[in-house]
Order: C-alpha cells, then structure tokens, then sequence
C-alpha cells in the first residue's frame, strides 16, 4: 500500500505534458562597415549616436507647389552715385522676382570725415606749417581713401610724412569738436579727445619695430636667452621675498601686530599688571601663527577661507571658551559674520585685526575690573577696625595675591603645631589676636622639599 491508495488515487502515471518548442532565435546580419569582433562586442546594441544617412541631410525642403527659375535681370547698387544698372542670374520663385536693395550694398562703408567752414579755420585751425589749400586736400583725399594715410602719404602732393599728415588730420577734428561742443564736459569722452594722437610716440614705436624686424637669427636666440635669464632671476626673487614675508593676509600682518601691541602692553602695564595677565597671551598667538604660516606653506595651494580659519584658531588659542564666545557674541551685535562671505585678501585681514581688537578690549576691561575690586578692598581696609575683628575677605585676598611667600624660620628643626593642639586651646584662653596678613598663611614647605 503506497500514498495513492490512501488518497484513494488512481495508480496510473498523470499524462506527460509536452514541452512547448521555443521559436528560434533570429540571426541578425552583421552591418557592413564594421568588423566582426567589434560587432561581438557590442552584442548588436543600439549605436550611443543615432545614425543619420548622409544624403538624407543634403536634402533641401522644398514643397509641391514651388516653381525655382533663374533669370538674367537688371540691378543698382545704392552704394553708388551715378545710377548704373547692370546685370546678374537672380533666383526667381514661382514668376516673381526679388525686390530691395543690392545684397552687398550694406558692406559699403565709409568714414564720417569732419568738414569745417573758413570761420571755423581762421579761427580754430590757423597752422604755419599748413596752409588752407593744403589742409582742404588732405581732408578731401582722406574721405576718397578711407584714412588710408599710406595711400594719402603717397599721392599727396607736398613731402609730407605719414605722422604729419595723421596728426594735422587728427589736430583739426579734435578742435572742430571742442569749438562746437556746447561744453567741454560733452566730448571728454570722444576717442579723439580721451586719446589724442603723439606722433612722437608713433615714430618710436615704428623705430623699435623695425629694430625687432631686421635682428637675425643670432640675435633672436640671444634675445631668447637675455629673456629665460630675466625669467629666473625674477622667479628667485619672489621665491626668496615669500621665504621671508609670506603671501598670507593674515600672517604678514599678524605677526607685527602682535609684536607692536606686546611693545605698547610692556610700556603701559605695571608689574602687577604683568604678574596677572602674563606674557602667553602675546606670546602664544606669535607662535601659534608661525605654526600656521608653516602648515599653509606646506600645502602650497589652499583657499583663503580655510587660511583665515585657521588663522583665527590660532589668535584664540590663549583666550578661554567664555572669552571666545563673548568675542562672538560682540561681533553678533555689531552686525559683523563669524566667517566673511567674500573672504578676499582685504577683507580677511580687516576681519582678524576686528577680532585682536576685541580680545583686547575684553582683556582691558578684565584688567579694569580687578584694578576696582582691588581698590575698593584698599578702601574698605583703609577704615579703623576694632583689634580682634577678621579682615574682609576681599582685603584678605588682595593680601594673599600681593604678598609674597617668605618661610618661616622656625619651621624648620623646631615643634610643629599640629590641629590637635590648636583644639585643645579653649576659646576661654587669651591669646594675641591674629593680624589680617597672618589670618591665611600658604602651606609651610618641609626642610626636605
């Protein structure tokens, strides 16, 4: 007894289905024009650039009802004066020949030559080296010729040079648009007022260049090695001037502002002043920069945000969390960003030097502070006070700040007395009240340290 009998199924084998033949697959032609391994590689995928027939493309749209003829037609040219007609093809669609102008009409230009009246030459223009005659031929001639001064220089009848002639031209419309204009501030910007012409200037330029045009091929590569070696000597230079002052906003300037304020700090701080705030607040932002401007020049290539970053780290390395915050927050109130939108080179050195000047207003106003607390606790202590009553505490701190440590003698090799016997001393029993100096005296160093 098998599986089927407990089903209760009939013991003969279920009817095979028959596997559906699957259609084969078409061979695709390979394409002519490539080969046979590039086509395998490909695998016959679609091309990244779409194929286009080229003839396709020199295919002009042209509709049904069009009707193209050329046509042997007449034409003038309003370019010229005298009216002559002459001929050419013209393409003519469906009868109708084109209308307008010329189409090489537009490239004709010419030159707005400046004309002048005798009033304005008796008065304006007046020049004994030039006569009127010849003044009137030479505008003439440069309105036939274009300002072409070489042609002019040529056919013109008088030996006159080529700067003469620009600069008589030049000279005379440079006056005729002064005298008519209704002020001078009218034609300051007129290229022929802006830049007057300098034939003195005309003539060196021409001189050098013929100079540079008849050297031979020896001086050419001398010329060639003079420039390499100004090349090199230029770049030792700069590399020797970024050696000593390096190219950074800040570090240039940083270093010398330091130096300059720790100069004027010494001068105008007193001792006490110095023993408070010590020196590595001015001294610490010197090498911390150093440090910077060394980690940068490594670099060689690094944007002026990061400098900048990295600069006002090291400026507020020697000041605390709570003084950097209030340097922030002060800059917060006066309207100025933590980090500069735009950091050019002006703007980061202007934003550093807002940054020293705020650490140290913030320092002077803590010097202030403790100068006023100082003074009052002088003031307070300076009042008569009863023989056994304790000093204030502040007197007592300003004491303890102020006094310097001196050991006493007895404390060495001599009895020390310990808590145990200030205990057994009653509060009963007179004794000599202490002075506000020994009132907190510093721990007592044995003789072995």
């Amino acid at each position: 007894m098998d599986a089927k009998d407990i089903l209760g199924l009939p013991k003969n084998a279920l009817p095979i289905q028959e596997k559906k033949s699957k259609p084969p697959k078409e061979t695709q032609r390979k394409p002519d024009g490539i080969s046979r391994e590039v086509y395998a590689l490909t695998g016959g995928l679609a091309p990244l650039m779409p194929s286009v027939d080229v003839n396709q493309l020199k295919r002009k749209a042209q509709s049904e009802n069009e009707k193209i003829t050329w046509k042997w037609l007449p034409f003038t040219n309003s370019a010229r004066k005298d009216n002559l007609q002459l001929y050419h093809w013209v393409r003519v669609v469906n009868g109708v020949p084109p209308t307008g102008d010329y189409s090489f009409a537009k490239y004709n230009k010419s030159v707005d030559v400046i004309k002048y009246t005798d009033e304005e030459y008796e008065k304006y223009l007046v020049d004994p080296a030039w006569t009127k005659e010849e003044t009137d031929h030479l505008f003439d001639m440069c309105e036939q010729f274009d300002l072409r001064f070489i042609v002019i220089a040529d056919r013109f009848p008088s030996s006159k040079t080529v700067e003469e002639l620009k600069n008589r031209f030049y000279s005379v419309s440079r006056a005729i648009l002064i005298a008519r204009a209704p002020s001078p501030g009218d034609v300051v910007g007129h290229s022929l007022v802006k830049e007057p012409y300098n034939p003195s200037q005309e003539i060196e330029r021409k001189r050098a260049l013929s100079m540079v045009l008849s050297h031979t091929k020896q001086q050419e590569r001398k010329d060639v090695e003079v420039l390499a070696e100004a090349k090199r000597i230029s770049e030792a230079r700069k590399a020797a001037k970024a050696a000593e002052e390096p190219e950074l906003p800040v570090m240039a300037d940083a270093g010398h502002d330091v130096t300059d304020k720790a100069a004027v700090a010494g001068d105008s701080v007193s001792p006490s002043q110095s023993t408070q705030f010590p020196s590595a607040t001015i001294a610490n932002p010197v090498s911390e920069t150093a440090s910077v401007v060394a980690s940068l020049r490594m670099l060689q290539v690094y944007l002026r945000s990061y400098a900048h970053e990295q600069m006002v780290q090291a400026a507020s390395s020697s000041a605390g969390l709570r003084t950097i915050k209030r340097v922030e927050q002060t800059l917060q109130d006066l309207g100025v960003n933590l980090k500069p939108k735009v950091p050019t080179r002006a703007v980061c050195t202007e934003h550093l030097e807002l940054r020293k000047e705020i650490l140290t207003l913030l320092s002077l106003q803590k010097q202030l502070q403790y100068k006023e607390a100082e003074g009052s606790s002088y003031r307070e202590g300076s009042y008569a006070e009863t023989p056994g009553t304790p000093p204030p505490k502040r007197l007592q701190r300003a004491a303890d700040l102020d006094r310097t440590f001196t050991p006493d003698s007895s404390s060495f090799g001599g009895e020390r007395v310990g808590k145990r016997d200030l205990k057994r001393k009653g509060p009963g029993r007179s004794e000599a009240p202490s002075s506000p100096a020994q009132s907190k005296r510093p721990r007592k160093y044995k003789a072995s340290d």
